[in-house]
């Protein structure tokens, strides 16, 4: 796709992705690349301007994050971050630093020029600012002058008008810094000559055209659709670039909510005329998942079906040479990341695995967005708000919040307590304030009393979390009145629950999903 492009060099900054979403809020478009990308494919790249993230090291320790110095003589405006502030410092000529005073959080800068990056700026104007470094520059390179001084900080904003070279020590991509956005829109703008056009509807062209241009004539593309955002939007979006040669695949796997399985064959089929196979694969999957508590087995057992299922049903597609999936930015970040790959938590269900084992050409059309952006992009392509503002569902469904041995009655059970959540939720107007709100079957049993009789029945943990994109999350202080109408209706209505609790945990150090 033709477009100007903001590179972003990662040091392993917990920010990075954040300085990504900031650009793109203004309109451009921008790449998250390891530091460690060689020039080459820097250069290939032809960015407009560079960024260097933040990160955790010191320009002088061991083994520090560098870059290659060619990046600087590209002739492309820079900003440094933080790390990438000093490390351009370094890399120029300039000196590093301990700092006397280190300094986490909240703190002011001064501006003193009110050029470049500060060009939305009055002289002298004081502003808040988010720190977060233990090492300052003590003397910049030549050509540089200073911008913006903290009490602690004397070259707390640098900058080089002549080259376009531009450090701040603090972080402009986080809330914290207020008026961050202006000196990005700033940089992006005013020093680089950049103009907003990166938009959804902009990006869903391009992104039909090129589905269009790779998939020949005669060629058929698969896609695995789940109902959720991600493969609901992909799918969508390769229908209108293949129309018929677009095969997609909902696989009932005996762990859906209620009423999911017909509600999204229905939907798919009739609103957006989608060729869809719909498949009844309960009884596979829950004869593997029989006498299985541990959830990682669950959750490989419940990949492995699938694969098998889909790989029975793809085969059956003549000239079948693509698979459709809805990888977002967000996964691709996380496989080039610097810091590597992250310790795995728990194992995600999708559907790796199968263009090695089926010889398929992957299509992933969201490479490129965060999940904000692929709603917008269905928005774009008018899809309706209930499908693009579902809440995050995971891959192995049910089986993950049926603690303990999933059964069918078991099943059944959590199913009539969530869909109460579900409905509750929504009467409240909240389903769109909380990323999730579902039911979680406890193997925990507790004596309770009904009707002057006795009762001993498992227990139902709540949770409602609020969160931007998964990574943390808070959990979400649902009114009580609320809490309390779920919890009646469910002890009530659901027979096999007599206890209703609240999760209030929130992520880290507690993960989202109980398993």
């Amino acid at each position: 796709m033709s477009k100007d492009l903001v590179l972003i060099l990662d040091f392993g900054s917990q920010y990075t992705q954040l300085i990504a979403r900031r650009v793109r809020e203004h309109k451009v478009y921008c790449e998250i690349h390891p530091c460690t990308t060689p020039f080459e494919k820097v250069l290939a790249m032809s960015p407009r301007a560079v960024i260097l993230s933040g990160g955790p090291a010191s320009v002088y320790d061991e083994g520090a994050p560098g870059v290659d110095k060619r990046v600087f003589e590209l002739g492309v405006p820079v900003l440094g971050i933080c790390y990438g502030m000093q490390l351009l410092a370094h890399a120029l000529g300039g000196k590093v630093e301990r700092a006397d005073k280190r300094e986490y959080g909240a703190a002011r800068v001064t501006i003193d020029d009110t050029s470049g990056i500060f060009h939305r700026f009055a002289k002298a104007e004081a502003i808040d600012v988010w720190m977060s470094h233990g090492d300052r520059i003590a003397s910049m390179p030549s050509g540089f002058a200073t911008m913006g001084t903290s009490g602690n900080t004397p070259f707390c904003a640098v900058g080089d008008p002549a080259r376009k070279m531009y450090g701040i020590q603090f972080h402009p991509e986080v809330v914290h810094t207020p008026r961050g956005s202006d000196i990005l829109a700033s940089f992006l703008f005013e020093v680089t000559g950049l103009a907003p056009t990166w938009t959804p509807g902009s990006f869903t062209e391009e992104a039909i055209a090129a589905v269009k241009a790779k998939v020949g004539p005669d060629e058929h593309a698969i896609c695995g659709l789940s109902g959720g955002v991600d493969s609901s939007v992909a799918a969508v979006l390769c229908h209108k670039a293949l129309g018929d040669r677009l095969t997609c695949i909902f696989v009932d796997n005996g762990v859906l909510r209620q009423g999911e399985f017909e509600q999204v064959a229905s939907t798919f089929r009739e609103a957006f005329h989608l060729n869809l196979i719909a498949i009844d694969a309960r009884e596979r999957f829950l004869s593997a998942l029989k006498g299985v508590s541990d959830p990682e087995q669950k959750r490989k057992i419940i990949g492995k079906v699938f694969i098998d299922v889909f790989d029975e049903e793809a085969n059956k597609v003549k000239g079948a040479k693509y698979l459709v999936q809805g990888t977002l930015y967000p996964d691709v970040i996380e496989s080039v990341s610097f810091k590597g790959p992250s310790a795995v938590i728990k194992s995600h269900h999708n559907v790796g695995g199968l263009p090695e084992r089926m010889k398929l050409s992957l299509i992933e059309p969201l490479r490129e967005l965060f999940k904000d952006e692929v709603r917008a992009c269905g928005e774009a392509m008018g899809m309706p708000k209930d499908i693009l503002w579902r809440q995050p569902f995971p891959g192995p469904g049910l089986a993950i919040r049926c603690l303990g041995e999933v059964t069918p009655e078991r099943l059944g059970v959590l199913r009539a307590a969530d869909h109460i959540v579900s409905e509750e939720i929504r009467a409240a107007g909240m389903y769109d304030q909380v990323w999730q709100s579902f039911c979680v079957l406890l193997p925990v049993k507790s004596v309770g009393v009904m009707g002057d009789n006795r009762t001993y029945e498992e227990t139902c943990a709540i949770r409602a979390v609020r969160s931007l994109d998964g990574m943390t999350a808070d959990w979400a202080p649902l009114p009580y009145d609320l809490l309390g109408r779920m919890s009646n209706r469910i002890i009530n209505e659901v027979r096999g629950i007599n206890r209703v609790v609240y999760d209030i945990s929130s992520k880290p150090p507690a993960t989202i999903e109980w398993e």
